[in-house]
């Protein structure tokens, strides 16, 4: 084995700019290959992550307005969402497995502590449920709970970016906040995806419904996660019956569709995985079109190497060489060019995917959690596998033709070649 890797190292030697253009396109191909996955992978993470931190299996319903007359009722009627509503999808919706809903504070508020100041937040009344239907992280304290929806608590959660600039990164945990003048106890600091670099701060719903709709118990948007749907019919037939439960309720036609919006985020995730298969499946025949360009070249340098050769392989036969010896020793050959240099290219290929995912996760200060077009742009294990795979079976099948002429030539005939 020792003599035959020294042999095939004296003719790579020999020909060394033959070998570095034949193996600079297989280290192409598979750098190309590596570069569109991961490029497929990190556009896929970044749309996925701007898809939201809310649980797949959720569904949104936001009143609207009616569209046309129903029972004596003119068209154009504002259609609100409310705590009686909330009631009823707890308890008649065996589907339904957790309820929550939010209503946010008109406007832009103030928020201070001592002589700090931080300008244009978000203060959103909301409940328990929200937290694990939006899948709210929790970095200190606690998040609202039950008694603070029941005696119309005024506490406060806060997001990490008041708990940085107000608090100086220390816990606000127990301190108290203004907000527009009016002091909050401050129970948790909390962080999600959802609200991307805004400043966004909870507060009990029902105290958010006395402050800011005056007892007005309707929502501005509810939340629900379901349990037991797992087929496109079980959702739509789930939708309709929702449609027509809240129709019924607020007096407006059933097939009004402009009167209550539901939103299926499952049919959504569904539709976006379909497209990003199709991505992916295109980026795999071009990377592999590729690939095999490089592969075509490289079984022609070894046509080209058995016709050099020939003579060579005369002497080695009349000698007494078998015919096996000159396939392994062609085949042994191709692979060691297409392996060493495919895998030059996948190293090259996941520094430069690594290069671009370091490069893309430095944001700058206070731009955290931005609208991300690119995210961890990496290839997992199975795909490095795969390709090296690929690698050692194309090198087989480039180098297999020319062993095989080489193999069949007539030792007399072979010593006649190019004389």
């Amino acid at each position: 084995m020792r003599e035959l890797l020294l042999e095939i190292w004296a003719s790579i030697r020999r020909n060394k700019l033959r070998t570095f253009l034949t193996g600079f396109s297989v280290a192409w191909g598979i750098f190309m290959l590596v570069i569109l996955l991961g490029s497929g992978n990190g556009l896929k993470n970044g749309t996925l992550s701007n898809f939201g931190s809310m649980a797949v299996n959720s569904v949104i319903i936001n009143g609207g307005w009616t569209s046309q007359p129903y029972k004596g009722y003119d068209k154009w009627r504002r259609i609100n969402i409310t705590n009686r509503d909330l009631e009823i999808l707890r308890t008649e919706f065996p589907e339904v497995d957790k309820v929550s809903a939010r209503v946010q504070g008109p406007g832009q508020y103030n928020l201070s502590h001592g002589r700090d100041f931080l300008n244009n937040a978000a203060v959103v009344g909301s409940d328990p449920e929200y937290r694990e239907i939006m899948n709210v992280r929790v970095l200190d304290g606690r998040f609202l709970n039950d008694t603070d929806l029941r005696e119309r608590r005024k506490v406060i959660v806060v997001d990490k970016n008041v708990r940085d600039v107000l608090f100086h990164g220390q816990s606000p945990v127990g301190q108290h906040l203004l907000v527009n003048g009016t002091s909050y106890s401050i129970i948790g600091v909390f962080e999600m995806d959802q609200f991307g670099s805004y400043t966004f701060t909870f507060i009990p719903l029902t105290t958010a419904q006395l402050l800011f709709n005056h007892s007005d118990p309707s929502v501005g948007q509810t939340y629900l996660s379901v349990k037991d749907i797992d087929t496109d019919q079980k959702m739509a037939e789930f939708e309709q019956r929702l449609r027509n439960r809240l129709a019924a309720e607020h007096t407006f036609a059933p097939d009004d569709e402009s009167a209550v919006w539901i939103y299926n985020r499952m049919e959504g995730y569904k539709n976006m995985m379909l497209v990003f298969g199709g991505i992916n499946l295109f980026i795999w025949i071009i990377g592999l079109g590729t690939l095999l360009a490089g592969i075509v070249g490289v079984s022609n340098i070894m046509l080209v190497t058995v016709q050099e050769r020939t003579f060579e392989f005369g002497i080695r036969k009349a000698l007494g060489a078998k015919p096996s010896s000159i396939i392994r020793l062609i085949l042994t050959e191709s692979v060691m060019i297409t392996a060493a240099f495919g895998y030059i290219g996948m190293v090259l290929g996941v520094f430069a995917m690594e290069g671009v995912n370091k490069l893309m996760t430095q944001t700058p200060p206070g731009e955290e959690n931005t609208f991300n077009i690119f995210v961890n742009p990496t290839l997992n294990l199975s795909v490095a596998v795969s390709a090296t795979i690929v690698l050692v079976l194309a090198g087989l099948i480039a180098g297999y033709i020319p062993s095989r002429r080489a193999a069949r030539l007539k030792t007399v005939d072979a010593l006649r070649h190019n004389k």
